[in-house]
């Protein structure tokens, strides 16, 4: 897909706050740093919409990226090692809590895991989640072009076997740098944000 208009209409906490107008919606969630704004910026080739930080713990907001006037990507706060009060993640967590419960326009969730490494609980429970509620997964294994090509897919065995994920679920490998998966992701969301 090629994304020729992509912006940052809103970051939202609460539910009044999301953008109306029924369009399609794709959450991105992941581990803090695991790289879910270098995943926006090189699916739609652009350097800077979404901001990196490797500071964990930066998205503390839902952002809703607009993309083609027709879909958003919506980025929630990572999950993890972000260095913020117990007090501060109860209250993402509710925040996402909601969302991925109660919103219609949320038609698939893309999990980003980090290939090098085996899916954190964080992950498992994320995972677990999104499934108990009924929401398509596609899991992306991203820095992949940290692995090299021989092993990658052993890597993406193994967090395949840890999410314990449904059969019919896909895992791609990603790499912001390279572009590797780009296509094979973007043919993944087609059916969601389509129509």
């Amino acid at each position: 897909m090629n994304v020729t208009k992509a912006e940052l209409i809103i970051s939202a906490v609460r539910p009044e706050q999301y953008p109306d107008g029924g369009r399609p919606e794709v959450a991105l969630a992941g581990r803090s740093n695991v790289g879910k704004s270098s995943f926006i910026n090189k699916m739609i080739n652009r350097k800077n919409l979404a901001r990196t930080s490797s500071k964990p713990g930066k998205t503390q907001t839902l952002n809703f990226y607009l993309m083609n006037d027709s879909f958003y990507f919506v980025d929630v706060p990572g999950y993890g090692f972000a260095r913020v009060s117990k007090q501060e993640r109860q209250k993402w967590g509710k925040m996402m809590e909601t969302y991925f419960t109660k919103r219609k326009e949320l038609r698939a969730a893309v999990l980003l895991v980090d290939l090098r490494h085996p899916p954190t609980k964080d992950d498992i429970m994320m995972y677990e989640f999104l499934k108990h509620y009924g929401i398509p997964v596609i899991v992306v294994a991203t820095k992949a072009d940290k692995v090299p090509r021989g092993k990658q897919q052993k890597h993406a065995n193994i967090a395949r076997e840890t999410l314990r994920m449904a059969d019919g679920d896909p895992l791609l490998l990603f790499s912001a740098e390279t572009g590797q998966g780009k296509e094979e992701v973007w043919a993944a969301l087609l059916p969601f944000v389509s129509g």
